[in-house]
């Protein structure tokens, strides 16, 4: 019998060692949920986690705590009769005192695992998804990433407008030669024609791509234009004049959002030129490059997105929520025409749609709000208005270029219940802090998803005292 016992609870050390373990039949998609986050045993000293998951973390998914508990206090009460019989009683024998150990042993491991999985659920929080709504909203937003990496001269995209508009390039200098971007506005009309614009920015061109996109969108939401552009009848005019002072070396990446209004039609047409060229010449004799095949060209109609619920938020008695933002599924992609060649065509992660979050609070006390990437590397920035305090600039995130480069990856579990409604904050997730507002005052963000980073991203809400 001593013989048969060591070999047993040699095989359950094993198998706990090996990390062969069960969830049981029927767990929840709660405990799945849980089950398949990353163990502390995962965790690099320097704090990030390893790309592979560690199969023995859960152990509370792998032994029914019960049994466990139960073979625990079986160990320590066996212990504590042998240490009251040890002066009374011979010595075991080699193989008695080899199934103890084990057997002590296997209950050490169990305690161990158990305390780890339950200090690590604690500092675990279920989210669950609250319902939001859309409507497309604004003027017409012409978008210009296709082809994104250039190697020839040419006309990058080109439509026309009237009233609101957006522009939005980003391309990069993939020639051997140094290269100019602008964007050429042309009255093509009979009459004058008076363009102003009211906000945007740009960065300085760079190879440092998640750079060029956070600057530039930190240049766009911090604050507005007053910029008037007049166009006689076949006239020609750079958007912004700098653009024509602006070099961009081989390898460089150039991204601008630029917003105005024309008072009647005009011609916009994005240009890369040689760099000692003069743009206007240059488009005379220009012609439209052919699309990459990402295809992220085209003239989009309404340009803005508002995002709001039907039900006010109350943190006391919602708790921890979150909506998702440019996932194609609940957010879905805006479908518009290439003007070039007359084909449908998909902003894939809506780039260049401002989008504005007006979620309706309640209740006593205050909300925090937070965003948290779930694509990999992100680096952007927003703006908020509270109540009737002007709009400011919140870096996303703040003190540093980029984020989302150490969360883990998601199961396709994971993924599932989070596309289904329920995710799970952890200590694990990262955030940038949109801070902290009371719930009597409406609180308003604007959100663009930024070139050069990944999507989509969670808007988080909770209370907080959390």
């Amino acid at each position: 019998m001593i013989k048969g016992k060591k070999y047993m609870v040699a095989g359950v050390l094993a198998c706990l060692l090996a990390g062969n373990v069960m969830l049981p039949g029927n767990a929840s998609a709660k405990d799945i949920l849980l089950s398949e986050q990353p163990s502390l045993d995962t965790v690099k000293a320097s704090g990030q986690l390893v790309a592979e998951k560690d199969l023995t973390a859960p152990v509370a998914a792998a032994v029914n705590q019960e049994t466990v508990e139960k073979a625990a206090g079986r160990t320590e009460k066996k212990s504590r009769k042998d240490r009251h019989k040890k002066a009374v009683q011979p010595a075991p024998k080699t193989g008695e005192a080899t199934a103890l150990n084990i057997q002590q042993r296997v209950a050490a491991i169990l305690r161990q695992r158990m305390a780890e999985e339950n200090k690590w659920r604690a500092k675990s929080h279920m989210m669950r998804m609250w319902p939001v709504e859309s409507e497309d909203t604004g003027g017409t937003l012409i978008f210009s990433d296709s082809p994104e990496s250039v190697t020839e001269d040419g006309i990058l995209y080109q439509d026309s407008v009237a009233g609101d508009a957006r522009v939005l390039y980003y391309h990069l200098n993939s020639s051997n030669a140094p290269k100019k971007v602008a964007v050429v506005l042309e009255n093509d009309g009979d009459g004058s024609a008076i363009v102003r614009v009211t906000r945007g920015g740009t960065s300085a061109p760079s190879g440092d791509y998640l750079d060029v996109g956070k600057n530039t969108q930190e240049a766009y939401f911090n604050g507005s234009r007053h910029e008037l552009i007049y166009l006689r009848p076949d006239n020609k005019k750079l958007l912004q004049s700098q653009m024509d002072e602006t070099v961009l070396q081989p390898g460089q990446l150039v991204y601008g959002v630029y917003d105005f209004t024309a008072s009647r039609k005009v011609k916009v047409s994005v240009i890369m030129y040689p760099a000692d060229q003069d743009p206007i010449e240059f488009l005379k004799s220009a012609r439209v490059l052919p699309k990459d095949e990402q295809r992220l060209r085209g003239t989009f109609h309404g340009m803005d997105r508002i995002v709001t619920s039907q039900t006010p938020y109350d943190p006391a008695q919602d708790g921890i929520v979150y909506f998702p933002l440019a996932d194609d599924l609940h957010d879905r992609y805006r479908v518009g025409i290439d003007a070039t060649d007359g084909s449908q065509v998909i902003d894939y992660g809506n780039y260049g749609v401002l989008y504005r979050l007006e979620i309706p609070t309640t209740g006593s006390g205050a909300t925090q709000y937070f965003l948290s990437p779930l694509g990999g590397v992100y680096a952007g920035a927003m703006t908020v208005q509270y109540g009737t305090n002007p709009s400011r600039m919140l870096s996303t995130p703040y003190g540093r270029t980029f984020f989302g480069d150490s969360t883990p990856p998601e199961s396709p579990n994971a993924e599932q219940a989070r596309n289904e409604g329920l995710a799970l904050l952890t200590e694990y997730t990262e955030l940038a802090d949109l801070g902290t507002y009371e719930n009597d005052k409406k609180t308003v963000f604007e959100f663009s998803p930024p070139g050069a980073s990944n999507l989509p991203v969670n808007i988080i809400m909770m209370p907080s005292n959390n």
